[in-house]
């Protein structure tokens, strides 16, 4: 042992020497992932000249909580501002929607629709998220028998009815478990949010821009909660509302009869040129014969479930209105189903990752219902309409899921900066009363909305003056406007 005056003399002696030597130097910051852009594959469009679209991978955590496990490659496109240096605001990370929606593409397809000023400000910035399109696909397999053709009823009447529903729905979930494995509980909305946060930080930018629609929208407000510092300038557009994904799918369900019952009206106002009834019951009566006879005896594979798809899809869009009308009319004429059907095969590679990637996020975002509340909420939903449209229920399967979430999203801060969103008045697939619910998670930001209108996307895609003017100069300018605007949409369309 050291003697009580030898110790004490040491500990000074190395106290002296301590305040000689220089501090260690503080631990090096990890370096920002890289991110190398060049040729962008097929699928993404080359935008007109002189612009170029160029593309890049970026290597993120599947898990963040052990980042030196599995890794995911983030597919990532861009088309740099028009303009000069002095014009420049950053970036505008862009995303169309979904879950399951595919972005790489959008950098080029939204960017030619917004306003001049925003394509000269700002690099816009496409990515797929995780499980989408070219950045690690999710693929659930047969899906419990989704891509059969003709699928099966979505909408079940009777027992027997209802129990093959929730078979179909479990051996969804069974499927989804056995292919997509062990990432199935990090294809989220939070994982996506984090990936959008590693974008940033490898293109060296403080913040970011960002406008997303429809389930873009959703995306943003998670960026916001846990990123709020780093938020820039933000405009969400058919806003997905704060609701747990399984709310807000019946909440569109209502919506969609709703919408379909004006479809019905619009198409009797129109009788000489359809044909299908001089007022909205007979225009109904139409409908059903034509859906209750593809149920009985589909063409060629179009039966029930691909009527609903259909339906589903046209409802959302004005613009598709005369297509749907035209199709069942084309179908009591001659039985065939040509303008109903979709350009696209229902069960090709694009359709199969979107599907499988809408599930595994909606499932991995928050709680499920139970069996038993999904069969109670098909019978209301019955009694509301005897045939309703619930193609897009596509958080029922979530009651047999693998993986439950310990906690719903976190969707929008108080610290983050005025945020714009927009909303048309009569959109079935987002209704506008969640871009309210959403306003009064983001304080201090503005609703832009577009009524007299029925369509789902608003913002530099239905040609209305007041909405993008307002959003290119909340874009560009940071001019926040002083309260909510009011826009007047066009009505509905004469066909």
């Amino acid at each position: 042992m050291i003697p009580a005056v030898r110790r004490t003399g040491l500990l000074c002696a190395l106290t002296a020497t301590a305040a000689l030597l220089p501090a260690a130097p503080a631990p090096a910051a990890p370096p920002p992932p890289a991110l190398h852009f060049g040729a962008c594959p097929d699928s993404v469009p080359a935008p007109p000249a002189p612009e170029r679209v160029e593309c890049g991978r970026l290597s993120v955590p599947l898990d963040r909580s052990h980042p030196d496990g599995r890794h995911l490659d983030i597919a990532v496109s861009r088309v740099r501002a028009s303009g000069p240096a002095s014009e420049r605001r950053g970036v505008l990370l862009v995303n169309p929607g979904g879950p399951g929606g595919s972005g790489l593409p959008y950098a080029v397809t939204k960017r030619a629709k917004l306003p001049e000023q925003v394509r000269r400000s700002y690099d816009v910035i496409g990515f797929d998220p995780r499980g989408t399109g070219a950045s690690a696909p999710a693929d659930c397999g047969p899906m419990g028998g989704l891509f059969d053709s003709p699928g099966q009823d979505p909408v079940p009447t009777g027992r027997a009815a209802e129990q093959k529903y929730l078979d179909g729905l479990r051996r969804t979930a069974d499927d989804c478990d056995r292919h997509v494995k062990d990432a199935l509980p990090h294809l989220s909305t939070t994982e996506t949010a984090r990936d959008m946060d590693a974008i940033r930080e490898a293109l060296g930018e403080r913040r970011i821009g960002y406008l997303g629609v429809s389930y873009g929208s959703y995306l943003g407000a998670a960026y916001a909660a846990q990123f709020p510092q780093r938020v820039g300038r933000m405009v969400l557009d058919s806003v997905v509302g704060p609701e747990e994904w399984y709310d807000f799918d019946l909440l569109q369900s209502r919506a969609m009869v709703r919408q379909r019952a004006v479809f019905f009206a619009w198409a009797a106002r129109h009788e000489k040129r359809f044909g299908l009834g001089a007022d909205g019951t007979a225009v109904r009566t139409a409908y059903q014969r034509v859906r209750d006879g593809l149920a009985e005896r589909p063409v060629d594979g179009f039966g029930a479930a691909e009527f609903d798809r259909a339906v589903y899809r046209a409802l959302g869009r004005t613009e598709r209105w005369a297509n749907l009308a035209d199709g069942l009319r084309t179908y009591l004429r001659d039985g065939t189903t040509g303008p109903l059907r979709p350009a696209e095969p229902f069960d090709g590679p694009a359709s199969r990752t979107y599907e499988a990637a809408n599930r595994t996020v909606k499932c991995a975002d928050g709680p499920a219902p139970s069996p038993a509340r999904v069969v109670a909420d098909i019978r209301r939903m019955r009694r509301l309409d005897p045939q309703p449209v619930l193609t897009g229920m596509e958080a029922s399967v979530c009651a047999y899921w693998h993986h439950r979430p310990a906690h719903a999203t976190p969707l929008g801060s108080p610290d983050a900066p005025p945020v714009l969103l927009v909303a048309s008045e009569h959109d079935p697939v987002t209704p506008i009363e969640g871009a309210r619910a959403l306003q009064r998670r983001l304080p201090g930001s503005r609703l832009v909305s577009l009524h007299d209108d029925y369509s789902h996307g608003v913002f530099a895609s239905r040609g209305n003056g007041c909405v993008d003017g307002a959003a290119a100069a909340y874009l560009t300018d940071g001019t926040v406007p002083r309260a909510d605007v009011h826009c007047t949409g066009p009505g509905l369309p004469t066909p």
